[in-house]
């Protein structure tokens, strides 16, 4: 799958909840508890192993997760981080 121009980065990002960050885009959420943000986790894990598709997770303070996507075989950001991206926000609370 083809990199996307920065152009398309810019326009997919507009007005969503994801940043640019070098050759990904990441996110940042905050849950009421611990419970929660691993609950959510789970939801991304199965999500992104039905896509074949695994973000970087990272689980920090007792109730926020960071989510990073980018295509590592294509060195950047290409339309399935995208497509993602968006399966993730639908996940989320």
């Amino acid at each position: 799958m083809p990199r996307l121009s920065e152009s398309e980065i810019a326009q997919r990002l507009e007005g969503g909840a994801w940043r640019r960050d070098g050759e990904a885009i990441v996110r940042d959420l905050t849950f009421p508890d611990f419970v929660a943000a691993i609950a959510f986790v789970d939801r991304v894990a199965a999500q992104a192993e039905a896509e074949n598709h695994h973000p970087d997770i990272l689980v920090h303070g007792w109730n926020k997760v960071r989510l990073t996507l980018s295509t590592h075989s294509e060195g950047g950001l290409t339309p399935a981080d995208f497509a993602l991206a968006r399966q993730f926000d639908a996940l989320a609370p």
